[in-house]
């Protein structure tokens, strides 16, 4: 038998591939015998009902079960045992395998009126053009630009998403270092690069960065196309410094002229996702930067943008600030979340760090998905108290892979 043999009659029987290589083996040695299965745990219609109830949450159906147990109520639902919740999980998942359907859909514990949780939906849209994020230093005090009221919340800008209404950028120690960093590299106009895992929040601190610039430097902000050619990236360097994009882009040399006569001009160029550059795109930026004149600044960022940069020897020696943007500071969580969100004041710090521990690790875009799911769910029938089990449910929605 192949390992792929292996794995299937593993899959079939419910059991590790260790477990059906051992028998394999006693069957060559000759020690083959008829034994009872010793886990032979099913799932009956009664808590496959009850699991449901639970919007699929293995988990929460265990804690039924085990609730059930100390009011000595098992056998009504065919159960004479609480399995541990890795059996539990394992036998949920064959029957899923095997074609089992689970509806979790309907309605269960807590009934949702459809015009509320329509409302709470409505509320998770995105800002208006032109309005910005309040942002939040400390507790109680806000910065910028002022709460948002019931029609106008911003969750997002400049293609930031926070997913939820009433979220606040949270000026962070890591997003005061970004601060510090891009104010000292449009100072020197030299060339920075902010770079980080993905999700940590460089962007966002980034855009945070240039709003504090004074109203007197320019910030010129250039998208990166996926996989993009030179005459791409020349037409939306143009068109990010506002030259004409569509006569110059496909000529060379008049458009390189307008380029480096408009970057004469003291500002900052702004490219974000820079990890999708390759070499030559970024030795024709060195070029730019090379030119005497040149006074704006240049500040690339994006998850990998240091290893990109790293293949481009010239630009690298040129670049003046490297700064790598951390994750969440796991000291502080409790306390930034709460600034992030109204949802997460007063919640058990414990259940905070089980989230953080299993699914967020610390990654602020995880964090803002589970606070939107946070919000529907405590919002959806009434004042809903957030506690492991609604924070369970919310992780629960991030999928496989938060």
């Amino acid at each position: 038998m192949s390992r792929l043999h292996v794995r299937v009659a593993a899959e079939l029987a419910g059991v590790s591939e260790r477990t059906v290589w051992r028998w394999l083996a006693e069957g060559r040695a000759g020690r083959i015998e008829a034994r009872p299965r010793r886990d032979g745990f099913a799932v009956s219609e009664a808590l496959w009902a009850v699991l449901a109830e639970e919007g699929g949450n293995v988990s929460g159906l265990r804690r039924r079960l085990e609730r059930a147990h100390a009011d000595g109520g098992l056998e009504e639902w065919g159960v004479g045992r609480v399995p541990s919740l890795s059996t539990l999980q394992r036998v949920v998942l064959r029957d899923l395998r095997a074609g089992r359907v689970l509806e979790v859909a309907r309605p269960s514990r807590n009934r949702v009126e459809a015009s509320r949780y329509e409302r709470v939906l409505a509320d998770l849209k995105l800002e208006r053009a032109g309005e910005g994020l309040p942002v939040l230093d400390s507790a109680g005090e806000v910065s910028g630009v002022a709460e948002s009221d019931e029609e106008s919340t911003g969750p997002s800008r400049g293609g930031v998403r926070l997913f939820v209404p009433g979220a606040r950028v949270v000026s962070t120690g890591a997003v005061a270092e970004v601060v510090e960093v891009v104010g000292h590299t449009v100072a020197a106009r030299g060339i920075g690069c902010v770079f980080g895992d993905p999700g940590v929040g460089k962007t966002v601190a980034v855009q945070q960065a240039l709003h504090l610039l004074p109203d007197r430097v320019p910030v010129w902000r250039a998208v990166v196309g996926v996989k993009p050619g030179l005459p791409q990236m020349r037409a939306s360097l143009l068109e990010a410094l506002g030259l004409a994009a569509g006569s110059l882009s496909h000529r060379a040399q008049p458009a390189d002229r307008a380029l480096g006569e408009a970057l004469r001009r003291p500002g900052v160029l702004f490219l974000d996702d820079a990890q999708r550059l390759s070499p030559p795109l970024l030795d024709y930026l060195r070029l730019l930067w090379d030119e005497p004149g040149t006074a704006a600044a240049l500040l690339l960022c994006g998850a990998g943008a240091e290893r990109v940069i790293a293949r481009a020897p010239a630009l690298r020696s040129r670049v003046l600030t490297w700064h790598q943007v951390p994750g969440l500071d796991q000291e502080r969580l409790v306390e930034t979340l709460a600034m992030f969100h109204d949802v997460w004041e007063g919640v058990d710090p414990a259940d905070v760090g089980w989230a953080d521990t299993t699914v967020a690790r610390g990654n602020f875009r995880t964090w803002a998905k589970v606070t939107s799911h946070v919000y529907a769910l405590s919002k959806r029938g009434g004042d809903v108290q957030v506690d492991r089990a609604l924070m369970e449910q919310a992780c629960a929605r991030l999928g496989p892979y938060p």
